[in-house]
Parts: structure tokens; sequence; C-alpha cells
């Protein structure tokens, strides 16, 4: 949804692009790593597996008419590199050429951050004698992906080591007796791990080995916290579904889309995907049958995270445990 303001605002497109990337202040980053189309930027095995810090390299693009021709004066663009996880935020002025282009260039340092930072940029300007209001932003951020190898905007899931007691993320707090949480406002749904729950628990669900009662709980725990996370990820698909003028849902997009098309097959088997959709929209708003459909989506859930295969081969082993203990 789109911010409404008090004031006159930029009706023409704010664009950013990142034109290159250099590590440690020399090593460009191939431009494979830097995709313009997918608005991302990969930092992993990029040829320097001990870098400390990266250069991003930017240029703006404004509604150069509307900027000459608006009711607001310094203007000044205002790009800003920031992490929900780490509560990282670095910001830079970009500078305005005499042909209207606006560049200028701003530091990742690698010790602040740990996932994904976001990219975006602010136009801010001085409009009915009040300064500092935005009159701008860009529609879509880039990312700056420190783990991934492929500069892939849409990721399947995002996983994040968080101390849910005293990390710098303040809203996990009152979480802080759960092992693990799943959010889904954002543009990837993310399982927050919490490293401040049970000692080892983080290291168990992170390790390979380990005696068969480790691997054991690894694989039960890991196909919980998947079944969790596809059942939070089709609340928040069917929760957010536009409607068109004759009432008929919309299939949203990204991996909202992917979820309903994976889950309501199972959800409500033997529908097509547009009648399934109706029905589903249908039920959760009018309240009939949303309660019942609760367990199909629960079973929904635990297909897609084959949590029965993984209790199947739970029990066997405990079995296989218990006759070699007996005889």
């Amino acid at each position: 949804m789109k911010s409404v303001y008090p004031y006159p605002i930029l009706f023409g497109d704010v664009d950013l692009d990142v034109l290159s990337v250099a590590v440690d202040g020399t090593s460009p980053l191939p431009y494979s790593h830097v995709s313009k189309a997918e608005r991302t930027v990969a930092l992993h095995q990029s040829g320097r597996e001990s870098w400390e810090y990266c250069t991003l390299h930017l240029e703006a693009g404004l509604p150069e008419p509307e900027i000459a021709g608006g009711e607001w004066t310094d203007v000044v663009c205002l790009a800003a590199l920031t992490e929900k996880v780490t509560n990282a935020r670095a910001t830079t002025l970009l500078k305005r050429s005499v042909e209207g282009t606006w560049s200028g260039s701003i530091d990742l340092h690698r010790s602040r951050h740990l996932h994904r930072a976001t990219l975006g940029l602010t136009v801010v300007a001085t409009v009915d004698g009040v300064g500092g209001r935005v009159i701008g932003t860009t529609a879509q951020d880039w990312y700056i992906d420190l783990k991934g190898a492929t500069p892939v905007r849409q990721r399947e899931i995002e996983i994040v080591e968080a101390d849910f007691h005293e990390g710098p993320e303040v809203w996990l707090r009152p979480y802080k007796d759960s092992p693990w949480v799943v959010e889904t406002t954002g543009e990837v749904p993310t399982v927050y791990l919490n490293t401040g729950s049970v000692d080892g628990f983080v290291e168990l669900l992170g390790g390979n080995g380990g005696s068969p009662a480790e691997k054991l709980l690894r694989d039960i725990t890991a196909g919980q916290i998947a079944q969790d996370a596809w059942t939070a990820m089709f609340h928040t698909a069917v929760s957010e579904l536009d409607i068109d003028e004759d009432g008929t849902p919309v299939m949203p997009t990204g991996w909202r889309d992917s979820v309903l098309r994976m889950m309501l097959p199972d959800v409500l088997p033997g529908r097509r995907l547009t009648d399934a959709l109706y029905d589903i929209e249908e039920r959760r708003t009018k309240g009939f049958g949303w309660a019942e459909l609760q367990t199909t989506i629960q079973y929904a859930a635990g297909k897609r995270s084959r949590i029965q295969k993984k209790l199947t081969n739970a029990v066997r082993s405990v079995d296989a445990a218990d006759r070699s203990g007996t005889s």
C-alpha cells in the first residue's frame, strides 16, 4: 500500500542502480554477482573469502522536470543500507551531476551484517517551508546478500539465528521462551532460531554428525519447524489476497503465489485453483467452515514438510534401539 502525504510529492519514478561493487577497495566483484533484473548483489563465493568491506557505486534517476518545477527546494538523495536482524544502518548522500543524474557510493562492512542487507533511496526536500520532508522513494529496494552466491531476489525462506532474550531484535523478546518463531510479513519468510532458548539447540540443528539420538532429534525438530513455517506462510498468503472488481480473489505474487499453488490442492482437493481460491477466501472472511479447515491446512503443511516420513523413521529408530537393548 502506498503512503499518503499531506503535501506534494513526486509523481514520477525514483530509480536506484548499483553500477559496480569494489571489494576491500580494490577487487571488483564479478558482474555475474550483480543482477539489475533481480536488483540483488550476491557477495558469497565472490573470489575473496576473507573480505572486510565492499563499496557499492550507485546511480539514481529522478523525474528531473518535476524536480525543477515542483513546489520544493533543497532536494537531496539519501541512500540507506540497513539490515533488520543486526540493526545496522549506513547512509550516504548522492551528488547531482550537470546532466541530472545523482551518483555516489556506500560501504557495507561485513562485521556489521549477517545475512541480507536492504539498499534503498529516499528523496528529501523542503516543502511548504518545512525541511526534511520525504517526497519520493524507490518502489523496489536492492538486496545485498552476504550468504548467496547467485544474485536471486526471491529466496525460499530465510533462517536467522537470534537471541530472543538480549538480542537487537526487541520484538522477539516476548517470545524468549520459544525455541523458534516464524515471521511472514516480509518479502522473504523468515524462521528465527532462538540462540538463548536451549543450550546447544542451534548447534544441533546446524550439525551433520552426532549420535543416532542426536540425528533423530535434529530430523524431528527440523520437520516441526518446516510444518510451522508452511502453516504460517499459508495463513499469511490467504489473508493478503486482493479482490478484483467483481469480487473474485486474485492470486498474490512472489512466495505467496507459490505457497498457495502447492498447498491448495491438499487443503481443498479436487477443486480447480480459481475455485479453491474463491472458496478459501469466502470461508475466511465469512467464518463458516474456516475452523474446520484448520485440520486440512495442518495436514497439507505436514505433507509439504514430509513430517510423516520423519516420524516413521523416528519410530523405526526407537524400535530398533529397543530391540538391540533387549537382545
